[in-house]
């Protein structure tokens, strides 16, 4: 049985998506971008932008019962891999020991010409 998860501390979805789904004991969240959920707008800046995201995924994973500790896979997806390091260090600040799994990769283009969109996958046992 799959379960949406909502919550309007995270932006809303910007299509036929849902914010996350629980799938029996796993959690996947759909990509974030950096949306201030209060305005809808794009925060300026890779930092603020890593920032937001980290957030936005926080809020979802809190409307679910979770946090960052039970995310089993990280995906991101930057604009420009000379961001990365900047990325890595924001991000590492969200986590702790064991790490999740990642993938990262630098694409063409995100959704509002963003310069950072992450997802992840959380096993919920």
């Amino acid at each position: 049985m799959l379960k949406e998860i909502n919550t309007s501390k995270a932006p809303a979805a910007i299509g036929p998506y849902s914010q996350a789904i629980q799938a029996g004991d796993f959690l996947y969240v759909s990509g974030q971008i950096p949306l201030d959920p209060s305005t809808g707008e794009v925060v300026e800046g890779i930092e603020n932008q890593t920032k937001q995201v980290l957030e936005n995924l926080k809020a979802i994973l809190t409307e679910a019962g979770t946090d960052f500790s039970k995310v089993a896979k990280f995906t991101i997806f930057i604009k420009d891999m000379n961001d990365f390091a900047t990325i890595n260090e924001i991000y590492g600040n969200y986590l702790e020991k064991p790490y999740p799994a990642r993938a990262t990769v630098e694409v063409a283009r995100l959704p509002k010409d963003v310069l950072v969109e992450m997802d992840v996958v959380a096993y919920l046992k």
